[in-house]
């Protein structure tokens, strides 16, 4: 009787694992190869650019907002800034959806439960709808904005 026989590759098992290396070499690598080092810095801008904002890490961040970038409220668009005092006070609001349900779809805020995050319109002005820019709020008084429409994020943090 025949026997067919099997070769097995000792060398497969190795090869896995070296392809799962070299593929995340460069994620290991990333850091070493930035420009600041390895170091978090603050990032300035003209003032005909826009306001500064801080880089993600910023000392001194609250824990809800650590590893993102923060900003004062100051530093906001004048608009934005108007939606932080009528949240502080309560509203009214000039929208409809002002204060509903925030899903977190796109999982750029730090997961919670549904219903722990409520968002708000930061007005656009010359849009004629409600425009890109909201105010996102924690069930525990954080606050974040977006300028774009939930694509980025910026933890609003008081000086």
């Amino acid at each position: 009787m025949l026997q067919k026989i099997v070769r097995r590759r000792p060398a497969g098992r190795a090869l896995r694992a070296l392809t799962a290396f070299l593929a995340a070499l460069p994620l290991l690598l990333l850091p070493a190869c930035s420009s600041s080092g390895g170091h978090k810095e603050t990032k300035t801008t003209s003032p005909a650019a826009g306001p500064t904002r801080t880089a993600q890490g910023s000392p001194g961040a609250p824990a809800w907002a650590k590893g993102m970038r923060t900003v004062a409220p100051d530093q906001l668009p004048a608009e934005a800034r108007k939606t932080l005092e009528l949240i502080d006070k309560g509203g009214p609001f000039p929208y409809d959806k002002d204060g509903t349900v925030f899903g977190n779809h796109e999982n750029r805020l730090p997961k919670q439960a549904r219903g722990y995050y409520h968002e708000y319109t930061v007005p656009t002005p010359g849009s004629k709808n409600r425009g890109a820019r909201r105010i996102i709020t924690g069930n525990h008084a954080e606050r974040y904005y977006t300028g774009d429409h939930y694509e980025t994020f910026e933890a609003v943090v008081k000086p």
